[in-house]
């Protein structure tokens, strides 16, 4: 939010007048550039961030250069976390995007950095100096926290711009063109600067975008006259740390506030794609992946390489979605719900009152644009960890309409996974387990036509990606999951990406 910004101007200028121009060992260095060494390898990333960017504004603005790469690279969309989680502020979005982790990893919950975890999640730059010294890594922002709080770490050459995006790009283009770069972030900031100024859908937002798109163009320019460019393999992504409200600004936890998303150009990313999987954490791993740097799990990223996510059953439900029957509060053109499983995935609502809310009536399966939108500011926005559609038991939403006598009891079943021959296995899922009253949810598991046995149980809030060591016994051929969610008015529980592996 610019105005916790610019409380900050004064620190952060006397942070970036100290910032290195490179380590001394590397300004030294034959074949350096400007304080920027000779990089080593010939696959090499390009991240672009475009300060608060409303997707659908970009898509109808006059962008040639963006909307070039959008049409020969992949595009995914998504939406961001809000508080209690984080608000949609530039400090916690950057940091997600340059460390792999959501807020409730790195800490960074505002623009003042304070108590950030950088030690436990470091920038990705960091990370592929840490994995091999020899690569050569760059990092402009127009912003200056970029280069003095977000990429602090081992990053050889750091600019800050202060807020001159023209001199982001010039800076950019020259070292892509005359240096020779591994990996390269670099920072725009004007449309930011725009949205506050005049709101999401001025005319001056959209001649921000505009501006931008020709600075853009500059820095590809420069990349693509590279002496060695036709034999190197560039990714190139561009991305946004949040959106803006119509009347400007960002922070709260609405849709316009929440927008995110990326574009990846590259070897291996299908020209025009859209993607509805991907998130803002993937893009450390993803860079981590392409530039040969080893991913140790004990880091606990939350973002994956993005081509290594896999669609699960519960996304190949969204063509199928409906719209809303009895909310109120989501658009009538919005289509984001079902309650028919995916195949081999059944619900069993036997013990469920009859009526209350349509939409919410037993496990359903939804996206975060239809189920947030029930009801802001009630903890929806902290469900990071699901990707596209997801199951969701919601008590709370379901109770808004009148119903039958009795609590919220649903209880959601897997496929049976084959089991033969294994001793043990791991059952794994993402969930954001909430409460906010009386409330139980609790995972069994099913060997062959046995009786359920309990594997977990949940009586406190949980976001996380779970994984729980399952016992199989002797002549088990079979294992069914069964998630059993109950409440009266509380929260909610979702589960997706479940996987079981022997």
């Amino acid at each position: 939010m610019r105005n916790s910004r610019t409380t900050l101007a004064l620190s952060i200028a006397v942070a970036a007048a100290l910032l290195p121009v490179g380590t001394s060992s590397a300004a030294a260095a034959a074949g350096s550039y400007n304080g920027l060494p000779n990089g080593t390898k010939q696959v090499k990333t390009l991240v672009i961030g475009i300060d608060g960017t409303r997707y659908d504004k970009l898509l109808t603005a006059d962008a040639p250069n963006l909307k070039a790469l959008i049409a020969s690279g992949t595009t995914a969309t998504s939406n961001l976390y809000a508080n209690p989680l984080a608000p949609t502020l530039s400090g916690p979005g950057w940091s997600t995007i340059a460390t792999g982790v959501w807020p409730d990893k790195h800490k960074v919950l505002d623009n003042a950095f304070t108590g950030a975890r950088f030690d436990l999640y470091p920038d990705w730059a960091s990370r592929l100096e840490a994995a091999d010294p020899g690569n050569s890594t760059l990092v402009i922002g127009s912003w200056n926290p970029i280069t003095a709080n977000v990429f602090n770490g081992a990053a050889d050459l750091r600019i800050p711009e202060s807020e001159n995006d023209a001199k982001t790009a010039s800076d950019a283009a020259d070292f892509l063109a005359h240096g020779n770069p591994d990996a390269v972030f670099l920072h725009f900031d004007e449309v930011d600067e725009a949205g506050h100024s005049y709101g999401g859908t001025s005319s001056q937002y959209l001649a921000a975008i505009h501006g931008v798109d020709g600075l853009v163009g500059q820095v590809m320019a420069g990349l693509k006259s590279r002496p060695g460019y036709a034999s190197e393999d560039w990714l190139v992504v561009l991305t946004t740390d949040h959106g803006h409200t119509d009347a400007g600004g960002h922070g709260g936890n609405s849709a316009n506030e929440r927008q995110t998303w990326m574009v990846l150009n590259g070897r291996g990313y299908q020209a025009g794609a859209h993607r509805y999987d991907v998130k803002p954490v993937d893009i450390a791993p993803t860079v981590l992946k392409h530039q040969g740097a080893p991913i140790d799990p004990a880091w606990g990223l939350d973002g994956t390489p993005v081509d290594e996510i896999v669609p699960d059953a519960f996304d190949a439900l969204r063509p199928t979605l409906q719209s809303r029957v009895d909310e109120t509060g989501i658009a009538s053109t919005v289509k984001g719900f079902t309650h028919t499983p995916p195949a081999g995935w059944s619900i069993d609502n036997s013990r469920m009152p009859s009526g209350g809310v349509t939409e919410w009536r037993g496990w359903a399966f939804a996206t975060d644009e239809f189920w947030t939108a029930a009801q802001l500011g009630q903890s929806r926005e902290t469900n990071v960890r699901a990707r596209n559609v997801f199951a969701v038991a919601d008590s709370d939403e379901w109770d808004d309409k009148t119903h039958g006598t009795g609590q919220f009891d649903s209880t959601l079943i897997s496929p049976a996974y084959p089991v033969a021959g294994l001793s043990r296995g791991t059952l794994s899922f993402a969930t954001d387990y909430k409460i906010d009253g009386p409330q139980t949810g609790d995972v069994y598991v099913v060997f062959d036509n046995g009786a359920p046995q309990l594997v977990k149980s949940y009586r406190a809030d949980l976001n996380t990606v779970e994984h729980l060591n399952v016992t199989v016994p002797a002549g088990a051929s079979t294992a069914r999951f069964q998630f059993r969610y109950t409440g009266t008015n509380s929260a909610f529980w979702t589960v997706d990406q479940v996987a079981f592996t022997g």
